[in-house]
């Protein structure tokens, strides 16, 4: 999950206000395409339009709102383009990671690999999804650690929270947890290995798991989706 910008423990109502749109639209209650108001969300909040109009544009940033003047706020539809995009950066990012990590990971580490696939398996088997796609983001936030370039993740979570709401369909869809933990657990294995090759073979193949989601959504969601062209 992205966490709005703070300073220490300081919170702002846009910080709130952001924060709750953000879960909103990457829980899939706000859904592509459905229209948001500044009124209603100030009303609700008991704030301002002005923190709601900075929180709209946080979320514009990251390409989950489309603000329009003169016209009404919508969560921004899936672009396909945009999509190849943040795949391709991510993936680009995340196998350097993930050589790094293989050279460096020491005892400690593999222990926390360990800790983090049984967790994984725990809310797996309690059906969480929300709770999966928090250690999710951790299992992939510890990889950087790992590789000692903690900045990394600060990209990965960018451009992974643009298609998080596909991975969110694919994983209430289609129940893929297990797969998608057997994919952890192959990268961890070849990371304590030492073998990046092999961690960057099951990263990639992890990553792929999409492909299949993306196609079937824009299939028989094609209105989630902006036209092509545009």
């Amino acid at each position: 999950m992205v966490q709005s910008a703070q300073l220490g423990d300081r919170r702002t109502s846009v910080d709130d206000v952001f924060d709750f749109l953000f879960q909103e639209i990457s829980d899939l209650r706000l859904r592509p395409g459905d229209k948001i108001s500044e009124a209603d969300i100030a009303s609700r909040f008991g704030v301002s339009r002005q923190p709601v109009r900075d929180a709209f544009s946080r979320l514009a940033n990251l390409d989950l709102l489309l603000i329009r003047p003169q016209r009404a706020t919508e969560v921004k539809r899936f672009s396909m383009r945009e999509i190849e995009k943040s795949r391709f950066v991510r993936a680009s990012v995340e196998m350097e990671v993930l050589r790094r990590a293989a050279r460096l990971c020491d005892g400690v580490n593999a222990a926390q690999l360990d800790a983090s696939l049984m967790q994984q398996r725990a809310v797996m088997e309690a059906g969480d999804f929300d709770a999966f796609g928090a250690l999710d983001y951790e299992f992939h936030k510890t990889l950087c650690a790992i590789a000692q370039v903690d900045f990394a993740f600060d990209v990965i979570m960018a451009e992974k929270s643009k298609v998080d709401r596909l991975c969110v369909l694919g994983l209430a869809k289609e129940s893929r947890m297990p797969e998608l933990i057997d994919d952890h657990q192959a990268i961890a294995e070849a990371v304590k290995a030492h073998d990046p090759d092999t961690a960057v073979k099951a990263g990639s193949l992890h990553l792929s798991r999409l492909d299949e989601t993306i196609e079937r959504i824009s299939r028989d969601n094609a209105n989630y989706f902006e036209p092509e062209g545009r």
